[in-house]
């Protein structure tokens, strides 16, 4: 006899290839990642057409792209819906399969990092207003639309929505994929985009970069050594982009890599199973 937990996969895999390549009501629609918890997915549908998630307009790019993302504990039902200049409609419900997620302890943190000082608390804010203010870009940039790469090749030591424990103390989940490497080892950027900040010294974080894909995915490195561009460059995918450090809160060097749409927090790990969209020309 299935079990719950059995009858929710198979109609969530059922769901996810109802999703690959299909047209319904004369409406052009293709639709590539996974329904589930942390995954980034991108659509493409006719030029020109409406497109809404729960409600909100989701930008859509001339070529017909548009994406969104599950948050790490996303239990909701969503709701997309596309309207075609010509009136066709098309709406699609999603919940997102729910996951299970490591726990892990990291010992050997610093006090004053671990009980802030009233100084400390300042910095930590702003740092929080930096960063926010560089993931609130929505560029018209397609770049997310050709898929993503892997940013380093070290050994994967820590992964997404991890629920970690800081010298006993546990903190919020892990929202990155960590490489493993020695210091200085050069990071490459998994996606085409811009870079929007470059901060060395963040309290918690360290040296950390963002670059934005467009429509509001953006990766984000953090604990760097160092970074080889700057503020407003536009990068290559597999382009060196910094170097991995011990800065901020790390116990050792390496690369923390994390996706977001918005402030909605990805899993990495997802965005490197999106296949190349679409070869487009500018």
């Amino acid at each position: 006899m299935l079990n719950k937990k059995t009858i929710t996969n198979i109609l969530a895999t059922i769901s996810l290839l109802a999703l690959s390549n299909v047209s319904y009501a004369k409406v052009d629609f293709k639709l590539e990642g996974e329904v589930i918890q942390g995954s980034l997915l991108v659509g493409q549908t006719t030029p020109g057409s409406q497109v809404y998630y729960d409600e909100a307009p989701l930008k859509l790019s001339r070529h017909g792209y548009f994406t969104f993302g599950f948050s790490r504990d996303d239990v909701e039902t969503h709701k997309l819906y596309i309207k075609t200049k010509t009136g066709e409609q098309l709406t699609q419900y999603l919940t997102p399969k729910t996951r299970e997620y490591n726990i892990q302890k990291v010992e050997g943190i610093d006090k004053k990092i671990m009980q802030p000082s009233p100084e400390a608390l300042e910095r930590i804010g702003q740092d929080s207003i930096q960063i926010r203010a560089a993931r609130a870009v929505s560029s018209d940039n397609i770049d997310f639309a050709h898929g993503f790469k892997a940013p380093a090749k070290g050994r994967i030591t820590g992964v997404y929505g991890s629920q970690r424990f800081y010298n006993g103390i546990p903190k919020n989940p892990h929202f990155g994929l960590d490489y493993a490497g020695p210091e200085g080892t050069l990071v490459k950027s998994p996606a085409a985009g811009i870079v929007t900040l470059w901060v060395p010294d963040m309290f918690y974080s360290g040296g950390t970069l963002i670059i934005d894909h467009g429509h509001g995915i953006t990766s984000t490195f953090l604990h760097l050594s160092g970074s080889k561009v700057k503020v407003g460059e536009r990068v290559k995918q597999g382009q060196n982009v910094a170097m991995i450090g011990t800065t901020g809160r790390s116990t050792g060097p390496h690369l923390d890599w994390r996706v977001n749409w918005h402030n909605v927090r990805l899993d990495p790990a997802f965005a490197l199973k999106l296949p190349n969209f679409h070869t487009y020309k500018k």
